[in-house]
């Protein structure tokens, strides 16, 4: 009982068939008329959101499932946790933000715009391997297997030619997809210069037109390499390592979707847009799917690379001549979708950056965000610096690039006033055993100390106990690894990022899970092992500060929220 295509993703419809178009009675020549005049529509059109398709399902006894985009870390038991791959019975939808679902023996709540209704052809092989598990080695199993199967091919190579048609098959799907994007969405926009600026298509469509010219390549290259007479001979893993690369493309593009999905919404608030889009789709004919759902397949496209290597190499014998690229190729691509994952998070973090060095009393310099993205520790030390050598207790914070360093308001705990920041990029750290410690000529312990290379600034900085200075030492190297990583993938912010996300911290926070259900939801939530939602925010990422006895404060339960506790 899964959804039909049609409605669980944008499949493209085949032109030769029955036109899936929806012309409502009475209506038909209006659209056809108006559809060639400057696609401008005056009817109503109601699209069905997936959230009324799995109400339906659900009520209907239908089983739903959904697979994750994200990951979804949690440590709110009433949460439930998994990564992008994995597939969520989803139990109830009434809620448009928050599902509750179920993985095996766990449920709980989670965001629905973590995931997505589940694609049908997701495990197209799940008959066969229930067969071959149950397969014994008599003749009689492997008869009926052959049956399943069809003649003239072993078992293993005609799961692999149906993995290898799969591949090619959703492949020229894609295409035609991103073809109707541009062509019958944004061409036809850009002519409406009353309607759309530059930049507007900017943020709607991301670089969907420079995916779109890398797929046709890549494309290309995987039809070279298809064999179509013997599709499991097809050695297509090269194609993927060729291009590892110029798959990050897809990164600017995932990191962009959530203005896109912003910018969308208000445009949709204004009747002559929801004509205009849908007179669009109606034009290139594409199926019933509105924009926003046509626009998340990118994001949905590479997530699903990976799983479809898997299963091929899963069907690849180790001595076919494709094996070793195959496996390079999972590889490669699983690399590609967590540094796609790790910049989403990234970029997620930038507003809490900003809005923690708001809080911040008399900072100044430089914002944080113009050198830093990601805060890697924090945590109370004493601060030794030359010349005057006075001991002082401070709050640190490692970014990448930096450390800032504050001082506690004496009456209120949860103040900081701001006193300075250490460059890291010039900076050596050096690990002190106890004792004397020469430059201060004082005795030290659970110290280390960081010299700036050129060796006009020293700072030291002691712990409380061994196991915190074990801790910063460890600390300073991801910061450094940080950098590095940043440095090789080509990690940055843009100005406008920068900017958006301070203007961001001056406004209020943004509302959490939603606070009052209507009357039949409510019902449900009575009938649950857990009859609230949940507290805490989506992928919280927790960390404890140094203060173990001392009650934590709203303040610094924003600031854990930075960085995820690193044991």
């Amino acid at each position: 009982n899964r959804l039909p295509v049609a409605v669980m993703r944008p499949a493209i419809a085949d032109n030769n068939t029955t036109n899936p178009l929806r012309f409502y009675p009475g209506m038909t020549s209006h659209f056809q008329s108006l559809l060639q005049s400057q696609l401008e529509v005056d009817c109503n059109v109601i699209t069905v959101p997936p959230v009324v398709v799995s109400l339906q399902l659900i009520s209907d006894g239908s089983v739903v499932y959904a697979e994750g985009l994200w990951d979804h870390v949690t440590m709110d038991d009433q949460e439930l946790g998994f990564k992008a791959g994995d597939v969520i019975e989803v139990v109830d939808a009434t809620n448009k933000e928050w599902w509750w679902g179920r993985i095996m023996d766990s449920e709980g709540w989670f965001p629905a715009s973590f995931v997505r209704l589940r694609v049908n052809q997701d495990e197209p092989m799940d008959e066969y391997l229930a067969h071959l598990e149950e397969a014994q080695a008599g003749e009689e199993d492997r008869a009926s297997l052959g049956l399943l199967l069809g003649p003239g091919l072993p078992c293993k190579e005609q799961m692999r030619t149906n993995v290898i048609n799969e591949i090619m098959s959703t492949e020229r799907d894609y295409i035609k997809h991103l073809k109707d994007i541009c062509e019958g969405y944004i061409k036809q926009c850009r002519k409406r210069t009353d309607m759309f600026t530059e930049e507007q298509l900017r943020t709607i469509f991301g670089n969907i037109e420079e995916i779109y010219r890398f797929q046709r390549k890549f494309l290309k290259g995987l039809e070279q390499k298809f064999n179509k007479e013997q599709p499991h001979l097809s050695e297509i893993g090269c194609c993927f390592l060729e291009h590892q690369t110029d798959f990050q493309i897809y990164s600017e593009y995932c990191n962009n979707h959530p203005n896109a999905c912003i910018q969308l919404s208000k445009l949709m608030k204004v009747n002559k847009y929801v004509f205009f889009f849908e007179a669009c789709r109606l034009l290139q004919k594409m199926i019933d799917i509105s924009l926003d759902g046509f626009l998340l397949t990118p994001v949905q496209k590479i997530c699903k690379y990976p799983l479809q290597l898997a299963e091929l190499l899963k069907y690849t014998n180790p001595q076919h001549r494709d094996y070793k690229d195959v496996e390079a190729a999972l590889n490669a691509m699983k690399n590609v979708a967590r540094l796609i994952n790790e910049r989403k998070r990234r970029l997620e973090n930038i507003d809490k950056i900003a809005q923690w060095q708001s809080s911040i009393e008399d900072f100044e310099g430089e914002d944080v965000l113009s050198r830093s993205s990601e805060l890697i520790f924090s945590g109370e030390l004493t601060k030794l610096s030359l010349p005057q050598a006075k001991s002082q207790q401070r709050m640190f914070f490692l970014f990448d690039h930096q450390m800032v360093y504050c001082k506690k308001d004496l009456l209120r705990r949860d103040m900081l006033y701001y006193k300075g920041r250490i460059d890291m990029d010039h900076m050596e750290v050096i690990d002190l055993e106890d004792g004397k410690e020469k430059d201060f000529n004082i005795s030290v312990k659970n110290a280390l100390k960081l010299r700036s290379l050129a060796g006009d600034e020293v700072h030291l900085l002691c712990a409380k106990k061994p196991e915190q200075k074990e801790r910063w030492l460890r600390a300073f190297t991801d910061e450094r690894r940080q950098v590095q990583q940043d440095r090789e993938t080509g990690f940055t912010l843009t100005e406008v990022q920068k900017k958006q996300a301070m203007l961001n911290a001056g406004k209020s926070h943004p509302a959490g899970k939603p606070k009052a259900v209507s009357r039949p939801y409510y019902d449900f939530l009575l009938r649950q092992k857990h009859p609230s939602l949940p507290t805490a925010l989506p992928q919280q990422q927790v960390f404890m500060l140094a203060e173990p006895k001392r009650k934590t404060s709203t303040f610094w339960h924003n600031i854990g929220r930075l960085t995820p506790f690193k044991k």
